[in-house]
């Protein structure tokens, strides 16, 4: 009896591990080594530690099987609070928060210098790198599972190269069509 109960329990354990994907978050310097062997674009989540939407987009965005395998499979996904205090070596340069104040931890703080150098104005805003580190686009604000899914193929797929106006843009935004759960 112990054994079908432990193996009852094993099996709910086990379907709830697997149906609970998440993103595999690495640093930046981890990512773009990583690149080296295995080129992959960045996706790279600048948030703040007292940003609403921020919080929303991890909870509702990140955490979608959907928005998780797609970007475990396709991308190296970074994680790196803008006002936080972590040193940082991008393309050969030191970047730091030389102004953070402790004691701010958990409110507004003084903006990150990597924060600074991709020009991040608000939270959230997720940076786009490509297979090299360079800059791809930042998008801003918080945004849905199918809404990410849009930037997220346009980018993987490099559908966004020949993308020079606004109107092109608009083309591929109304031929979208979404494949991933809202939840």
């Amino acid at each position: 009896m112990k054994k079908y109960i432990f193996l009852a329990v094993f099996t709910v354990f086990t379907s709830l591990t697997i149906a609970a994907q998440e993103i595999n978050w690495i640093t930046l310097e981890e990512a773009v080594e990583l690149q080296k062997k295995n080129p992959k674009k960045i996706m790279m989540d600048m948030y703040t530690s007292w940003c609403g939407p921020c919080k929303m987009l991890d909870r509702n965005t990140f955490a979608n099987k959907d928005v998780a395998a797609y970007v475990n499979k396709h991308y190296y996904a970074v994680k790196f609070n803008a006002e936080g205090n972590d040193n940082v070596t991008f393309k050969g340069k030191a970047f730091g928060n030389p102004n953070y104040d402790p004691a701010k931890a958990k409110r507004r703080n003084s903006g990150h210098e990597l924060a600074r150098y991709f020009n991040i104005r608000s939270y959230p805003t997720i940076v786009f790198l490509d297979e090299k580190a360079d800059f791809i686009a930042p998008i801003i604000g918080y945004k849905k599972p199918q809404q990410l899914e849009l930037y997220l193929k346009m980018f993987k797929k490099d559908e966004h190269v020949d993308m020079d106006t606004q109107e092109k843009f608009n083309a591929y935004f109304k031929k979208f069509e979404p494949t991933f759960s809202q939840i």
